[in-house]
């Protein structure tokens, strides 16, 4: 392995992943929305900026009877995804492809559920992190991102996008109209604390009303995850809302 790249593990363990040791680093995010996407075996799910495959290779350690696909505009982490997915015996469930959020290498409708973890941050706002394709939005903006995931998933499937709760207003907003029975999962970081992530779900071409859940509390008072998140950090469980 390159001194460039180091492995980690998600999921206690299940799920091995290499990635570089500098730079944007996988952590709870792309595990609980991974947890979040109501997949089932025999259905086809893609990844949106699959990065190394985190989330991809949580879901399928949840759900081994689905296939998934990944897109990452990065060559280089395309090519850790690979690594990944043959590292943890997935590489004939798990398809990685190279390209561009704004130009997707696949049909409209192909698959049953579709999940992305965009760039948390806006162009031209703050100081740019050390990865900033990862972190900051580049040509393709947060709505192209929803309008994506939109066209690339089949009617009636779902897409599930986790972002930060004070740009919440936005993804609400960047929603197309294609997309109903929207639900709001708040990942509060403790008791009594503001949520700094949601997780928003949606189905395509379903009218049913907007909800907010109760969420996910991660950390009891004393610092350690509740056993609720315990379930799906570690045990790999789906996120129940």
């Amino acid at each position: 392995m390159s001194a460039d790249v180091r492995e980690d593990a998600l999921l206690d363990g299940r799920v091995r992943l290499r990635q570089p040791a500098a730079g944007y680093r996988a952590a709870v995010d792309p595990v609980l929305l991974a947890a979040a996407v109501p997949a089932r075996a025999g259905e086809r799910v893609l990844d949106l900026g699959c990065g190394v495959g985190p989330a991809a290779l949580c879901l399928l350690a949840r759900m081994p009877g689905a296939w998934a696909a990944g897109l990452e505009i990065q060559a280089e982490l395309a090519a850790l995804a690979r690594e990944n997915a043959a590292l943890n015996g997935r590489a004939d469930a798990l398809g990685i492809a190279v390209g561009d959020v704004g130009r997707p290498p696949f049909r409209a409708g192909a698959f049953d559920h579709v999940m992305a973890n965009p760039p948390y941050q806006r162009a031209g706002h703050g100081r740019a992190p050390a990865d900033a394709v990862a972190n900051v939005e580049g040509v393709a903006k947060l709505p192209d991102w929803l309008a994506a995931m939109a066209a690339l998933v089949r009617p009636r499937g779902s897409v599930s996008v986790v972002h930060r709760a004070d740009r919440l207003d936005e993804v609400m907003r960047g929603l197309p109209a294609s997309l109903g029975e929207v639900t709001v999962i708040p990942l509060w970081p403790g008791p009594g604390t503001a949520a700094k992530r949601v997780i928003v779900r949606a189905r395509r071409g379903v009218r049913t009303p907007a909800s907010l859940t109760a969420g996910l509390v991660l950390h009891a008072a004393d610092g350690r995850y509740t056993p609720a998140a315990e379930a799906v950090l570690r045990g790999g469980e789906a996120l129940s809302v």
